[in-house]
Parts: C-alpha cells; sequence; structure tokens
C-alpha cells in the first residue's frame, strides 16, 4: 500500500495528504518512494535537473533506479517537495540510492565465495577423473562407435533460438498525465522499458518541447497543444546525426501531415501519449520498436 502523509505548506499553511505514486520496475514490481513523516516539505524555487530525481530501492528484486522526486502543488502558487526518507548507512550520492559501495563490496565478496565454491567441486572432479579414468575412456570410445552409426543432429534456426533466450518483457505501467512534467516522466519511464539505459535530460535543448537522452537515443516530448511539425521532425533527426544516435518523437497534440511523411522517410519513430501516459505508435518505424524493444534495433 502506497503511504500517505500530511505536507503543510510554510507560505500559506494550507495542509495537504500526499500519497506517494507507484512506479513500474523493470522486474515488474512496483517502487514507492518511503516517505520522511518526520521531514518537511521544501518549496521549489529553481529547479535543478539532479534535484528532481530520486533513487529508490526495488523491494522484490533490490535494483536501484531514479525516479521522480515526490513533489505536490498548493492552492497558493507553491510546488512543495515532498521529503523523503534516507536509508540508514549510506553518505553522499550512496544516501540517494545508487548503492554504488555496498554493491559492489558485496559484487566481490561474492565473486571470492562463488570461486573458492567452484574450486573445490572441481578438485573433486579431478581426482574422480584420475581414478576412474580407465573406465571412462572404454566408454567414451564405446560411444563414438555407436555414434558414427545415427546421422548428425541439424542444427536449430537461429532466429527461432534467439526468440526463445529472449526473455519476456513485463507490461508497460503507464502514469497518468496532467501537467507537461508528468508527459516527461511517463516518457522516461517508456524509454526504460523499451531497454534504454541512463534516461536523462539531453545536453542540447530543442527549438520546442523538452529533451532527453539515453545511450545511443536522443528523444524529443512536445506536451503543445498543436501538432508537432515538420520542423521538428527535421530538428530531432538532425541532432540525432550530430550524436550518432536513434531519434524518437512523443507528441501529445499528433503530427502534422508532412511530418509523419518526413518521419517515416527519416525512419524517426513517432509516438503519440494519451492522457493515460501510454504512448502508442503512429509510423511503421514505431511500431517495430515498440514490439521489438531497443535491443533488437538494427544499427
Amino acid at each position: 500500500m502506497p503511504e500517505t502523509v500530511p505536507v503543510r505548506c510554510p507560505a500559506c499553511r494550507r495542509e495537504h495528504r500526499y500519497t506517494a505514486p507507484a512506479y513500474p520496475c523493470v522486474c515488474g514490481a512496483p517502487v514507492t518512494p518511503r516517505l520522511d513523516r518526520d521531514g518537511s516539505a521544501t518549496p521549489v524555487s529553481h529547479r535543478v535537473w539532479q534535484d528532481d530525481w530520486v533513487t529508490v530501492r526495488c523491494g522484490s528484486c533490490g535494483r536501484r533506479g531514479e525516479w521522480p522526486r515526490p513533489e505536490v502543488g498548493c492552492a497558493c502558487g507553491m510546488v512543495l517537495r515532498v521529503a523523503v526518507a534516507v536509508e540508514r548507512g549510506s553518505t553522499g550520492r550512496a544516501a540517494a540510492g545508487d548503492g554504488s559501495g555496498t554493491a559492489a563490496a558485496q559484487g566481490r565478496k561474492t565473486d571470492q565465495d562463488g570461486t573458492a565454491a567452484a574450486q573445490e567441486p572441481k578438485t573433486a572432479q579431478g581426482r574422480e577423473t584420475d581414478q576412474d579414468g580407465t573406465a571412462d575412456g572404454t566408454a567414451a570410445a564405446q560411444g563414438n562407435q555407436q555414434g558414427s552409426t545415427h546421422q548428425p543432429h541439424r542444427p536449430r534456426d537461429a532466429a527461432a533460438v534467439a526468440a526463445e533466450a529472449r526473455p519476456a518483457r513485463p507490461p508497460f505501467l503507464s502514469v497518468t498525465i496532467r501537467t507537461a512534467r508528468d508527459a516527461v516522466t511517463a516518457t522516461a519511464l517508456y524509454l526504460r522499458w523499451l531497454g534504454y539505459r541512463g534516461v536523462r535530460r539531453a545536453d542540447q535543448r530543442p527549438p520546442s518541447g523538452i529533451g532527453l537522452a539515453a545511450r545511443g537515443v536522443v528523444a524529443q516530448v512536445d506536451p503543445a497543444v498543436h501538432p508537432a511539425t515538420l520542423r521538428d521532425v527535421e530538428c530531432l533527426w538532425l541532432t540525432a546525426m550530430t550524436e550518432s544516435a536513434d531519434c524518437l518523437y512523443f507528441s501529445l497534440a499528433g503530427y502534422a501531415d508532412d511530418a509523419r511523411t518526413r518521419a517515416d522517410a527519416l525512419g524517426v519513430p513517432l509516438f503519440v501519449l494519451d492522457l493515460t501516459g501510454t504512448p502508442r505508435p503512429v509510423n511503421a518505424p514505431a511500431e517495430t520498436l515498440a514490439a521489438t524493444g531497443a535491443g533488437q534495433r538494427a544499427p
């Protein structure tokens, strides 16, 4: 159950009831920031990208992910940042939850234990092989004679093997869009669901909308009430070309006809964000990306 805490506005002294939202982890489990009941809300006067995100650890798989920091809007016009509980035994960025020190130490310990455990049965197996070497050699010779009478095994189709080995993605859990910030949050969640890692604010600000970037991709979120234009699509494509990356476009109001035609020619995936926060593909490149994910895109 998501927890609810009282939040008092320091400007007008109004009290609000804030319920922490649940975000989807890549394992499919809901992730909810742990709120600090003893902390006080902080007014947001100047936005910094690093301060708008908080690292939360998934209780099911232990994975740590970056999620939007809880905020609540007051009727007086003040935006309040809700206090989030800090994990014990963490300092600096580890307090925010990146877990670089603890996870690395646990990883080294696991590697050492795994190496020792692997060497012990391997030594025992070597002694057993030395004792029974003659019997094993005779059995191997007989197996080779019997195997020569059978036809060789036909190799399986590589595409079928890859399809079976590919893990199934959990369903995408959307975030309701009420503001432009919600549209950016929904897009960032969808990029992670597609398989892109390291989603962040883009270094270059687009002519319109908000830019996001990840490993090998740049994305543009357009929360405007008018359709995206041909110039918007071409500018995004040129930006991606300069960074040797793929590009994706997300719009709330759709696209002009010439913009869709140009995107099809350039291979730019176009998505439309509905108010439930679920991106809907509107052209062939977007449908392919949504079906296969980022890991199966052609270079």
